[in-house]
């Protein structure tokens, strides 16, 4: 193609959505006040925005990601004023969603990109996963009403309980709450001398849980 074809094909799609897709790993989040975003995930923007990250849990979130090695919290920033931030990580497929009031979702902190200020969080951890992941497992509840942005390596697959999941590929869920237990039968096929493997069990016939093709260490 030429140069004039290929900035008309991949050229930013106009749009009164808050969230959209530019492509399926690029979010395009309109600004009109303030939304939270991933810290590092500002790959371009327009308008008249600024980013500030966030340092403390009374001012936002501590860090949606612990860090196996420090056990530090990655922050997450706050994108304030009027203009598009487009917003990526590593490739990821992001997936939109949107929450009607009181609609909720709970979702592994590694894989949250981006939700916007009407969107109330909470951040919590499974200590009873500190056996596999360095200082717990960091998730954010999300309540709506609000756009969520999520990503996910590849495409996403959504199941109903009861179903038992790897907490390394589990990305999110809804209507429901795990638990963690070790199966001993399991033979680990990556070196663990132990043989053991953790896994999250939802129990129950209500909500669902969103897994994706990849384990995420």
């Amino acid at each position: 193609m030429d140069i004039e074809q290929f900035r008309s094909q991949h050229a930013p799609t106009d749009s009164d959505e808050q969230f959209q897709l530019e492509n399926s790993y690029t979010l395009d989040a309109a600004v009109d006040g303030s939304l939270m975003a991933k810290a590092g995930s500002m790959v371009a923007y327009t308008g008249e925005l600024s980013f500030t990250g966030q340092a403390s849990a009374e001012g936002g979130i501590t860090g949606f990601i612990k860090e196996a090695a420090t056990n530090e919290g990655t922050p997450v920033m706050t994108v304030e004023g009027q203009g598009h931030a487009y917003l990526a990580d590593s490739e990821k497929k992001v997936q939109i969603l949107r929450l009607d009031d009181g609609e909720s979702i709970t979702v592994n902190g590694e894989d949250v990109l981006a939700f916007d200020s009407d969107v109330s969080y909470e951040i919590s951890t499974i200590d009873s996963l500190a056996g596999s992941f360095a200082g717990g497992f960091t998730n954010v509840f999300l309540q709506g009403p609000g756009y969520v942005a999520l990503t996910t390596h590849g495409d996403p697959l959504v199941l109903e309980p009861p179903v038992a999941t790897d907490p390394s590929a589990t990305v999110a869920w809804s209507g429901t709450s795990p638990n963690v237990s070790v199966n001993r039968s399991l033979s680990d096929m990556v070196g663990q001398e132990s043989g053991e493997r953790y896994q999250m069990d939802f129990e129950g016939t209500e909500g669902f849980v969103v897994v994706q093709p990849y384990e995420e260490l």
